[in-house]
């Protein structure tokens, strides 16, 4: 036997383009093209929406996993065009419904447009306004099971309790966008988006009454990740 050191492979730099190019490695394995949600897609383009929006990949896992807890009754905090409200309206049963809140108008009528399209809009209701407002109206009867948070970073502390009171026992909350290029663990890094991060993430060490866990990711929308958290 050999006893000479084996030599390292070299990789990739780690750069947007790997990134990039990865998700679409896998995705043509794991994903189907969809003319649903690429015409959802082109649609928001057109209406002037920013691309912000989850990428095929991460919509492709909220579907799976609303599907893997049973799903019926889904909150989505911050709609854009519907993108995410479609993967994870797709996870429904015939009977489930999803609430979605929206800050725009302009948002929500391209959202509703794409909807309708997908065959979801009587499963799906559009609420506008300012979402610390219009989640504070919502009633948990029966509670979701489901909650998916991507809007303001400043808010995500008033969202994430809103969804705990809202959420049933062993129900999820996902909070997108909390890595943000790793600046959020960059002390003598601010802004106002890593400081709702960092104040959610302070306030949900402290509580008791859901168990937490973030997970970075890599992609097509380059290096961030979600928080995952089960109300105890």
């Amino acid at each position: 036997m050999s006893s000479q050191p084996q030599a390292r492979t070299e990789r990739p730099p780690l750069t947007y383009e790997t990134f990039k190019r990865s998700d679409d490695y896998h995705n043509s394995f794991l994903l189907v093209d969809d003319p649903i949600l690429n015409a959802a897609q082109q649609n928001s383009k057109d209406g002037g929406l920013p691309n912000i929006a989850v990428s095929a990949a991460q919509g492709k896992l909220l579907n799976l996993l609303a599907k893997s807890i049973g799903a019926k009754r889904i909150l989505e905090v911050g709609t854009l065009g519907g993108y995410s409200t479609i993967w994870l309206a797709r996870a429904l049963p015939d009977s489930g419904s999803l609430t979605t809140l929206e800050l725009e108008e302009a948002h929500a009528k391209i959202a509703r447009e794409n909807l309708s399209n997908a065959g979801l809009a009587d499963k799906v209701d559009v609420i506008v306004g300012p979402a610390g407002d219009t989640i504070k109206a919502l009633e948990a009867n029966p509670p979701y099971d489901l909650v998916f948070i991507d809007a303001d970073k400043q808010g995500n502390l008033v969202y994430f309790t809103e969804s705990k009171r809202l959420v049933r026992k062993g129900g999820v909350i996902i909070v997108d966008n909390v890595v943000r290029h790793g600046q959020v663990a960059i002390p003598e890094y601010t802004d106002p988006n890593v400081e709702g991060v960092r104040a959610l993430l302070k306030a949900v060490q402290a509580d008791k009454e859901v168990e937490a866990t973030t997970i970075a990711t890599v992609g097509d929308k380059g290096y961030d990740g979600f928080l995952y958290a089960i109300k105890l």
